[in-house]
């Protein structure tokens, strides 16, 4: 009965979101067209979007604090207020929709009366301390008091105290500024899909909280800070540590996950001080993940800052001219077929091409990825059974959505997000194959049995009559399930089923997509490396180099007692403690490099701050490597290495561009030689638990931000 009462309640908010929800992002194409006034200038607009939306498209500004593009109307600040001609009263402009010849005045006395005197109301309980607020100079309270405020107020009484609430170590709160704009509220239920803050409460007495003291227990908690009006909502890590007008910002790409999310890195006096979002309608939106905004303070913790070389069973610092002669000496003096290389969650394009071409030089073809894949099943020899083929912003298009063995709420945050996106906007119906986990939104579940799978391929299963008669399937793969001793079989049993699924279709639509978790992943792939790591640590290995590699794929125990384990990378975690040689190299905000997307859309991180130390960026490090060996490469610039990398791979030269996949038909034809063969081991993610999202790479466990999330999230201290 609880189950179908909550199942009844999320279908009602479902049909009111649609019913409510007003976006000039996304309104209908195919709407008729209006013609209205603004100010006395005539303009046609579409005749499903609202008054305020109207202006903003003839270019005039409306002050809002409630309405956010992305958001449901609230219409409850009232400070959008215009003045539409034969009206008794102003209009509140972000709930009104647009009728044919209504005349809008947005400047005229009547609406800057009207908003000076809700900003009044708003100022009456606000405290004045903007000297001490952290949202000082990115305050929209602020900026439109300036603008659309009175210099004077009449109200005399006592403003009013609300007692500030603890909702995690992430979020910092000071309620006494708040102005119930509830844009917390309607993101939380909305976007993240996390229902715990509300308001309780009316009147002068209405406050916004958890009901109970509780944390805000959402990966994508972080970005009601951005969303906040005033200073009520702000980052306890970053705290009274800097103003936004002391910070440098530099535009650059986040790797914690394989999406991309574009970032801003704010940085100051070469430390990297916070991590904000970018607009990137194609991947991001506006949103990122709370690892994505707040790991940075594991950029300075563990740093490798010197090179380090094993003597006497302990690393010992030396000098570069030493640690790279060691080095030289024993590519010089190592067979080829013993020399191997691991391309970390970390690994850029332009290190990865530069450290192919070493080893090519050396002879030697052992290049690996960390992240697994089927051997068999044509592997990686067809990029289509790599990519995430639909793209992300496509999603939004999707009908019917069957997620095999994977979390993306915790491996993809931006991906769920889109996919709760794709539920209350579209309607998608989704389905889950694997371990039962919690989405944010409801789906279906097919249980955990890899059989199953090959049911719904066969078409001996319920589901698939479903598949077939969706216009827009979509199937998501996790890489978890590539990791199984049945990872040939699953993956040549998705294939086959999206072939099916794509046979007779005239569309360009694609169905099969593999969600990645490592940022570095797609782009070895594409430049060669192979993901048949399990193979190669069964061979007498004497040289194995481990670029930033820390997922604890390379196991020290099954490597020979005289292999050398030369580790690059910038923190020193699982690889480096047990590495013969350890070379400092760069994280993703002090390097220009090139990193590819599950999509497979190549995008550019610029450097932010200089590494730390002796550390340099891993591409140089492999050239002076490759120079003092004896293979002087053609390139020693930045720009000469990424020629190299257009001659290897074009299109990972054309940034933000996706190469579609191609030869499908031809994939799923090799995937379904194989005869399939499943293991009883019940599917299931490798992130299930909130508490195992926030550690999951070298930066985000050397962070003292995620560590205090990881015991807020399982109830401890914070």
């Amino acid at each position: 009965m609880n189950a179908l009462r909550a199942r009844s309640y999320d279908v009602a908010k479902k049909l009111l979101w649609r019913q409510r929800r007003v976006s000039s992002l996304n309104y209908q194409r195919n709407a008729s067209t209006v013609e209205l006034f603004v100010d006395d200038t005539p303009i046609e607009v579409p005749s499903d979007i609202t008054v305020l939306q109207a202006c903003e498209m003839a270019g005039v500004q409306i002050p809002r604090f409630c309405f956010h593009d992305r958001l449901s109307v609230a219409g409850n600040c009232r400070m959008c207020l215009v003045e539409l001609e034969k009206a008794p009263k102003p209009i509140a402009s972000c709930a009104f929709p647009v009728a044919a010849g209504m005349r809008i005045k947005t400047d005229s006395e009547r609406s800057k009366k009207a908003r000076e005197g809700v900003m009044e109301f708003l100022l009456a309980n606000h405290p004045l301390d903007c000297p001490i607020c952290d949202q000082g100079g990115e305050c929209d309270l602020q900026d439109q008091s300036m603008m659309f405020g009175s210099d004077r107020s009449r109200f005399k009484e006592t403003k009013r105290a609300v007692q500030d609430k603890n909702i995690g170590p992430l979020i910092k709160t000071i309620m006494t500024r708040c102005i119930q704009c509830t844009r917390c509220v309607r993101f939380g239920d909305e976007i993240a899909g996390v229902p715990d803050l509300g308001t309780t409460g009316r009147g002068n007495d209405m406050q916004i909280g958890t009901y109970v003291e509780k944390m805000f227990k959402s990966e994508l908690s972080g970005n009601v800070i951005d969303i906040c009006p005033v200073g009520a909502l702000t980052s306890k890590p970053y705290a009274f540590t800097a103003r936004p007008w002391e910070l440098r910002r530099t535009e650059s790409i986040d790797v914690m996950d394989a999406v991309g999310s574009n970032i801003v890195v704010c940085n100051r006096t070469g430390e990297v001080m916070r991590i904000l979002p970018r607009v990137n309608e194609d991947i991001n939106e506006e949103w990122i993940s709370d690892k994505t905004r707040f790991a940075y303070d594991g950029l300075k913790r563990q740093r490798l800052t010197q090179p380090l070389i094993k003597v006497d069973g302990r690393l010992q610092p030396a000098h570069w001219e030493d640690a790279l002669a060691l080095v030289a000496e024993k590519i010089n003096s190592t067979a080829p077929q013993e020399i191997a290389a691991v391309a970390g969650g970390f690994s850029d394009a332009e290190t990865l091409v530069t450290l192919k071409d070493l080893l090519n030089a050396a002879g030697s073809d052992g290049l690996y990825t960390e992240e697994s894949f089927p051997v068999d099943a044509a592997g990686t020899d067809f990029r289509s059974n790599y990519l995430f083929n639909s793209t992300i912003s496509n999603l939004e298009d999707a009908d019917l959505i069957l997620l095999v063995g994977t979390n993306p709420r915790f491996e993809a945050p931006m991906v769920n997000a889109r996919l709760r996106k794709a539920w209350i906007h579209s309607g998608a119906d989704i389905a889950l194959l694997g371990g039962k986990v919690d989405l944010t939104y409801p789906y279906e579940y097919l249980g955990g049995d890899a059989n199953t799978l090959d049911q719904i391929s066969a078409g001996k299963h319920p589901f698939y009559k479903k598949l077939k008669e969706a216009k827009n399937p979509v199937i998501i793969v996790g890489t978890e399930m590539f990791k199984r001793a049945d990872s040939s079989s699953i993956h040549g049993a998705v294939s086959k089923l999206s072939h099916q699924l794509k046979v007779g279709r005239e569309d360009d639509w694609k169905i099969l997509n593999i969600l990645h978790q490592l940022a570095g992943q797609v782009a070895a792939l594409d430049i060669g490396y192979t993901p048949h790591l399990d193979d190669a640590m069964k061979k007498p290995l004497k040289l194995v180099f481990a670029m930033g590699t820390d997922s604890g794929v390379i196991d020290r125990s099954k490597l020979s007692k005289d292999c050398c384990l030369v580790y690059v990378g910038s923190h020193g975690d699982r690889t480096a403690a047990v590495a013969d040689v350890v070379l400092p190299g760069a994280a993703y905000t002090e390097k220009t490099a090139t990193f590819v997307n599950t999509e497979g859309r190549p995008q550019q991180c610029v450097a932010a701050v200089s590494p730390p130390g002796m550390g340099r960026e891993d591409w140089m490090i492999i050239r002076a490597l490759a120079e003092v060996a004896g293979f002087t490469p053609e390139y020693d610039t930045l720009i000469g290495v990424r020629e190299r990398l257009s001659a290897v791979a074009p299109h990972l030269a054309r940034y933000s561009k996706i190469e579609p996949a191609n030869f499908f038909s031809q994939a799923a034809e090799v995937a379904g030689s194989i005869a399939p063969k499943y293991s009883d081991v019940p599917m299931k993610p490798s992130l299930t638990e909130l508490s195992d999202f926030y550690m999951t790479d070298a930066i985000s466990r050397a962070s003292v931000t995620m560590a205090k999330c990881v015991n807020a999230a399982k109830g401890e201290i914070y």
